[in-house]
């Protein structure tokens, strides 16, 4: 009776302090993000060294947080630790929760993820030391592992796809960090619309996966397979929670695919791959982050909380297969002939990714788990390695008085050689992924555009009617409320404007009947007769 009133204490002790470390490990980098934006918000001085502090501090505490989150699942036994933090909205047959789930999944890649953020606003320091944009740089990554966070210990798909969204955001601007160049505006641009078009996929499997279910809420671990899935053993266990599944295998044959496309834009999978090699204009640091290490292996997180959802859809099981297959040989061709060391680590990442996608498909779940552990530190390490590798390899070759050979011959040797030209040309074209992308979604942005066009239109029209925003209305705009002045006479008073101010006839030209009066349309003309013209002449011509 004794010992089982202490173990009564214990667990509920435990159980306290899991449900108290589960919101902190969220709460601590959403307060790290308001507390840079407030700063920067109201123009506050800080210095370089405080502010890797605080982000270290936080992602610190949020790997502690999470360790300790770790044994206590171990010294309960518990499967996992929920914690429902209220309602976000509900409806009259649903209700979407604030909640947070600790189990063998999430918390493994809650601390991998949160040791990796925290090492790396480390290492930035000596990189971006006096960089005009240190403090944007450590906002947007403390936003990102704040969005990070909340994906892996997100107890329900619509408090995923918060997290999710915020990810892509703080993804894209870290793209596009230096924006004084047009490189990489442009390729955040690219990054950002690939996750909006995939990201749809998330959403609307969200909202079908409630329209079947009455909720998206994970539920327990599923009991171990017996079907199919259980020649794979210990490898393909998932003792972790799960998406609820449909009792129509139609309907989870049609969520699961729908998650499927999200997951191929934010892992760069075949055929919307091409953003990732692009995504290297940011920072070093920021590319270790986001490519390397931790976003790009949000999407196979996903899959692997969607085991149960796979088993009740085969199809959708071999499509994940096909695209994970597929994804590792396109990125193996064409990042043999990348010259640029940090393209070749994007599709290295990328040929891990796929065989990881292709891992889950097969359903060896914990085998996938692993495997994203590791590639997540050895490829951000090999990231972060990447410019100090290229200077000492120059002073290597330097000392040995030739250039090394290169690695990784086998593949040549394997392909036979009437294929080597056409794969080497495959390999540069980047597998014309971008052509077939561009032709196929040529139509619909006719379509799209056309549709935008017609709206316009008859927003014109809707508005012209009921504000009086006629054509004659727009040319009294344009002539200052004088109807007796065209608009081609505006223009062509701002072409002698433009012209006298270029032989400075401008500032003697006399102020009479004769003299033009330049009209309210042109308003450098009042400020250049401003300056040699009495004020009342100048408050004339104004009326």
């Amino acid at each position: 009776m004794r010992n089982t009133l202490t173990a009564q204490l214990s667990t509920g002790a435990n159980s306290a302090v899991g449900t108290a470390l589960l919101p902190a490990a969220v709460a601590l980098p959403a307060a790290g993000v308001a507390g840079q934006a407030l700063a920067l918000w109201f123009g506050r001085r800080r210095s370089e060294r405080i502010t890797v502090t605080v982000v270290a501090i936080v992602f610190g505490a949020v790997a502690l947080a999470t360790a300790v989150l770790g044994l206590t699942l171990l010294v309960t036994g518990r499967a996992m630790i929920d914690v429902r933090l209220g309602t976000w909205f509900a409806t009259s047959g649903h209700a979407w929760r604030w909640r947070l789930v600790a189990d063998r999944l999430s918390v493994p890649f809650a601390l991998s993820a949160a040791t990796l953020i925290g090492l790396i606003g480390a290492l930035s320091s000596r990189y971006l030391h006096r960089e005009p944009g240190f403090f944007r740089f450590y906002l947007l990554l403390t936003l990102f592992g704040a969005g990070v966070e909340l994906v892996v210990l997100a107890g329900s798909l619509a408090v995923v796809f918060v997290g999710w969204e915020l990810v892509g955001l703080s993804s894209a601007l870290l793209i596009a960090f230096f924006h004084e160049r047009r490189g990489p505006v442009r390729h955040g641009l690219r990054a950002l619309l690939t996750y909006r078009a995939c990201d749809v996929g998330l959403l609307a499997g969200t909202a079908l996966l409630a329209g079947a279910t009455a909720s998206v809420d994970l539920v327990g671990p599923p009991v171990p397979a017996t079907g199919w899935t259980s020649w794979t053993g210990a490898l393909g266990r998932t003792d972790w929670a799960q998406l609820p599944v449909p009792g129509s295998a139609a309907s989870a044959t049609l969520v699961a695919l729908l998650l499927v496309l999200a997951v191929v834009g934010k892992s760069a999978l075949v055929p919307a791959s091409g953003w990732l090699p692009r995504a290297m204009e940011g920072p070093t640091p920021s590319s270790a982050i986001c490519y390397g290490a931790i976003s790009v292996h949000l999407g196979p997180y996903l899959l692997l909380r969607s085991h149960a959802l796979l088993d009740a859809a085969p199809a959708a099981r071999a499509v994940v297969v096909l695209l994970g297959l597929a994804t590792a040989l396109h990125a193996t061709l064409v990042g043999r002939v990348q010259s640029d060391i940090k393209n070749a680590l994007a599709y290295a990442s990328m040929t891990q990714v796929g065989l990881i996608v292709a891992e889950i498909g097969l359903g060896l779940d914990l085998l996938a788990a692993l495997h994203i552990l590791g590639h997540a530190a050895v490829r951000g390490a090999q990231i972060l390695r990447a410019p100090s590798l290229l200077h000492d390899r120059h002073h290597l070759e330097q000392a040995m008085g030739r250039t090394l050979p290169h690695t990784g011959r086998h593949l040549e040797r394997l392909v036979p050689d009437r294929w080597q030209l056409p794969l080497y040309r495959y390999a540069l074209g980047h597998g014309y992924l971008d052509v077939w992308l561009r032709r196929l979604g040529a139509p619909i942005a006719r379509l799209l555009h056309a549709i935008d066009q017609a709206q316009r239109r008859v927003a014109d029209r809707i508005g012209g009617a009921r504000g009086g925003t006629t054509t004659e209305t727009a040319r009294l705009g344009l002539t200052g409320g004088s109807p007796s002045v065209s608009i081609p006479a505006v223009r062509h008073a701002a072409r002698q404007t433009t012209a006298a101010r270029g032989t400075g006839a401008l500032g003697t030209a006399p102020h009479g009947p004769a003299a033009p009066r330049p009209v309210s349309g042109s308003a450098p003309v009042h400020e250049q007769a401003g300056q040699s013209a009495p004020a009342d002449d100048v408050a004339a011509g104004g009326r």
